[in-house]
């Protein structure tokens, strides 16, 4: 008889479970995860980004490629080149870089870019080849690739925005997350271009 009442209890313990819906790991005593977890532990914060994570940044460099930074009367002074759109978290570089005596050489970049970073240099290009007064009636320069682009890789392109092979030339990169332009004056494209890839070294990191 006892058998018999303990296996009725035990029946009907089973069967208020199932119909109140009861899940097993609802008993008190054991824990349940949370949704989306795999235990019931409190989720830890997660770890800073490191610098590959949150991608490359502009700097403002002392010197680039060799060339030292102008201040003074040689700065750039307002806004020459417009950069775009600049969003909290974005840092912007426009200096002159020369050598002493030496003509200066305009950089523009920006990191943090928003949109395709390839559209970003593009509209850098635009601000560059006003900068230098380019006139339009002799057709839009041609961008030609750099093979090299340095350990920084992404895309390095140069354009001659002159009639000369020694007159303005404007270079510009492009990567995951930066892109940059320099105006060289008197610069063959091969020159220019095997000093700008020196001096984006020292102004992306």
């Amino acid at each position: 008889m006892r058998v018999q009442r303990s296996l009725v209890l035990t029946a009907a313990v089973l069967g208020l479970v199932l119909l109140s819906g009861c899940r097993t790991d609802d008993v008190e005593g054991v824990p349940v995860a949370p949704s989306g977890s795999a235990s019931g532990a409190e989720p830890t914060a997660s770890a800073e980004p490191t610098a590959d994570a949150a991608g490359r940044r502009v700097v403002d460099a002392a010197t680039a490629g060799g060339l030292s930074r102008v201040t003074g009367d040689g700065a750039p002074s307002d806004v020459v080149v417009d950069p775009g759109e600049m969003r909290d978290g974005m840092n912007l570089v426009m200096n002159n870089y020369a050598l002493a005596g030496g003509d200066p050489v305009l950089v523009v970049a920006v990191d943090n870019v928003p949109e395709e970073t390839t559209e970003r240099r593009e509209h850098l290009w635009r601000g560059m080849l006003e900068h230098v007064k380019w006139d339009y009636g002799l057709g839009q320069p041609e961008a030609q690739p750099v093979e090299d682009a340095g350990p920084l890789g992404g895309s390095v392109e140069c354009m001659l925005a002159s009639l000369a092979e020694d007159g303005d030339v404007i270079c510009g990169w492009a990567d995951d997350t930066t892109a940059g332009v320099a105006h060289f004056p008197n610069r063959t494209l091969p020159e220019a271009a095997e000093l700008f890839v020196a001096m984006r070294a020292d102004l992306e990191k």
